[in-house]
């Protein structure tokens, strides 16, 4: 009897399966071998992570939940179900994350770096702190009162602050508020010393309600919905009603309150009867983890950097190192893989382009850019020169809308035509096309890859950069960038395959294909999330077949990997290390095409909601480079977790040979840039044929 694929018990639960992940992200900041700081830096991101879920998936289940829906995915969990377990499974997880914080300021201690609460302070320090308080932080924070006349003030998404019981000389009992601007920075600093600021408001509260002492108080934040709806097909003026949105971020639902631990009983109730929450809602700490996003300051520290990892500067290689990038690639496609091989050669492509005189157009997609764009600034010189510049600005990225709404006007204001998206879609695609007089001839030259188009994130990132000046790769560019400057409602790309109507097609095609060949067969796909119920469907026949799927996970899987006649030749890993996995990349073994990269993840937002692109590699040498880097991280047991059956996710021994993809990299294109100039564009295969043997 054939087995239900549609079976409920098949499919892990997305929101469970990022709790995992995030989970994951914990354990980096558990490892003591690890540089203190850097194991501070990964407590950040779970807590900057953390933030994010709440504000846009918990608040989205008690929408559904509100609205009385029963079931939202393949898993058959209700919202309320959902709901009660990731409750459960955070209020678990506070006792790890308690003794990760304890565990990692210990050991800063030792290197003289100190979190002190005002009270603990020596009677010197406190003297410069109030010193500090009076010129810097009283004129700017905000005592608010609570009674009959001055009603419970709106508090803004993250809002942060003290929520006090006082008394006056005729015992009578007051409640009141100190918000705290995000414009104030977290941490007090004296030397290596870093001093919570609520806990110096708290120590001068009297100050700022003259006349009364306080019973109690205790620091609180709130999260609010942060997703925005916006009626695109309703709005005249796509900018002014994003920016409506934007004021809006403020005013959403309420989903999360988190007190210190210990908070007085009463103060909790006055609290939660004017945020309309209740006590599943409350998450109390022991420490500074209600608000661990604000640790990032003591991670940035500058004069701190020993007790982070090395810095590693990202190597220019041939043929970029020394050739004119048009010239370089006019010659030969170009593959590169950040952060390993440096962000600049993309940059200089757009720079070069504007001020070569024989560049007629340039043509991009900006989804996250960044505040200080190098990029968006050469595209505003561009347009400045009278050269054709169009720029799909995706206003719809999420926490990053206000820096494209103001990139957007600045490239208006330039000159360029700039496009906001598209109804209905949100534009995630990265490509880039300039277009140059050859002589008496056109010539395009297009840039694709996996991540932004963010010099910042791309020292942090692992994404691929494509550079190709194929004629076929060109026309297909041409017809994307009319696709979205204009009114089609269907584009097919030749070479290239876009979403949502031609790269889900052709990931199931090529895994239908692939199964043919039983257990000869081998699929590697490697993104950041795998949740789309069709593609799972395809790669369970697959595994039926006896073909081997070795899946590259970083974060939600729905897949469940191991179970006896669905998918026992399915594996799933998952890297988490010094740099976050960004690429998406899709290797058949046995296709005319090994290798695609891609923009999209595998979920149904990327697949059918979303413009993406995916790009087939067709040189064979850049095939090889990343097969040979799949295959590395395949056999990396410093860095990678395994999925089990169950839904746990296990941390791979270090048998032998320890292998770290990331460090290995580093060395061994330091090597290459360090001691030779002559190196062919496969060098990665050779690194990765070596460290494989030697492994």
């Amino acid at each position: 009897m054939p087995i239900d694929l549609n079976a409920s018990q098949l499919y892990f639960n997305r929101e469970l399966s990022w709790l995992q992940f995030n989970s994951r992200v914990l354990a980096q900041a558990l490892d003591a071998t690890l540089p203190p700081l850097e194991r501070l830096k990964f407590l950040a991101i779970y807590g900057t992570n953390l933030d994010e879920f709440y504000m846009i998936r918990v608040a989205g289940l008690k929408a559904l939940f509100k609205a009385r829906v029963q079931e939202t995915g393949p898993d058959k969990l209700t919202p309320g179900e959902q709901l009660e377990q990731i409750q459960a499974y955070l209020h678990k997880e506070q006792t790890v994350l308690e003794a990760c914080y304890t565990s990692i300021i210990a050991e800063l201690h030792s290197h003289n770096v100190n979190v002190k609460n005002f009270d603990a302070l020596k009677t010197e320090e406190k003297l410069e702190i109030k010193g500090k308080f009076f010129n810097e932080i009283y004129p700017v924070i905000i005592p608010i009162a609570v009674d009959a006349t001055h009603p419970f003030p709106h508090l803004n998404n993250l809002s942060f602050g003290l929520a006090l019981t006082l008394t006056d000389d005729s015992e009578h009992i007051k409640h009141g508020l100190i918000r705290i601007p995000r414009i104030l920075p977290r941490f007090i600093q004296l030397g290596q010393t870093f001093i919570p600021i609520e806990s110096v408001v708290e120590h001068f509260a009297s100050e700022l309600f003259p006349g009364f002492s306080t019973l109690a108080s205790t620091p609180f934040r709130v999260t609010r919905n942060a997703d925005i709806e916006i009626e695109e097909e309703e709005a005249d003026d796509f900018l002014q009603i994003l920016q409506e949105g934007l004021r809006s971020r403020n005013k959403g639902s309420l989903v999360r309150l988190e007190l210190l631990e210990g908070a007085d009983a009463n103060l909790i109730h006055f609290l939660l009867s004017h945020l309309n929450l209740d006590d599943n809602d409350i998450y109390s700490y022991k420490s500074l983890s209600l608000n661990l996003g604000s640790l990032w300051q003591i991670v940035g520290d500058d004069a701190l950097s020993h007790l982070t990892f090395p810095t590693y500067n990202a190597k220019i290689l041939p043929p970029l190192e020394s050739e004119d990038i048009f010239d370089a690639i006019e010659k030969q496609d170009v593959l590169l893989y950040h952060p390993f091989e440096s962000f600049e050669p993309v940059v200089q492509f757009i720079k070069q382009a504007a001020t070569d005189p024989d560049t007629l157009a340039i043509r991009m997609t900006l989804y996250r850019a960044g505040p200080k764009s190098p990029i968006v600034k050469a595209l505003i010189d561009a347009a400045l020169e009278g050269k054709q510049v169009m720029v799909l600005v995706e206003l719809k990225a999420r926490f990053d809308e206000e820096n494209n709404l103001r990139w957007a006007k600045a490239l208006e204001a330039a000159g360029a035509h700039v496009v906001y998206g598209i109804p209905g879609l949100k534009v995630h695609a990265k490509i880039a096309q300039v277009i140059k007089r050859k002589g008496d001839k056109l010539k395009s030259y297009v840039h694709l890859a996996t991540g932004n188009y963010n010099p910042s994130s791309a020292k942090v990132y692992t994404d691929f950069s494509y550079f190709t000046s194929k004629e076929a790769f060109g026309t297909d560019a041409t017809h994307f960038f009319h696709f979205l400057t204009g009114f089609s409602t269907y584009t097919k790309l030749d070479t290239l395959f876009m979403s949502p109507t031609q790269i889900k097609p052709k990931i199931i095609k090529l895994i239908e294909q692939e199964l043919k060949h039983a257990s000869n067969g081998h699929i590697i796909i490697k993104a950041n999330s795998l949740v789309d119920t069709d593609i799972i469907k395809a790669l369970y026949l697959a595994s039926q077949k006896g073909c081997k799927v070795e899946l590259i996970i970083r974060g939600i899987c729905c897949l469940k990997p191991g179970i006896k006649g669905v998918s026992e030749n399915i594996t799933v890993s998952s890297i988490i290390g010094k740099y976050l996995e960004h690429a998406r990349i899709y290797y058949f073994k046995h296709d005319a095409v090994k290798c695609y990269i891609a923009s999209a993840d595998l979920m149904p937002r990327n697949l059918v909601r979303r413009v993406e692109l995916m790009t087939p590699i067709l040189e064979e040498n850049l095939t090889q480079k990343i097969e040979h880097i799949l295959m590395l991280q395949l056999a990396d047991n410093a860095l990678r977790w395994e999925l089990q059956a169950d839904g746990e996710y296990i941390k791979v021994p270090s048998l032998g040979k320890q292998v770290n993809n990331h460090a290995i990299l580093e060395e061994y294109i330091s090597k290459i840039h360090d001691k030779t100039k002559k190196e062919t564009p496969n060098y990665v295969s050779r690194l990765a044929s070596r460290i494989l043997k030697e492994s």
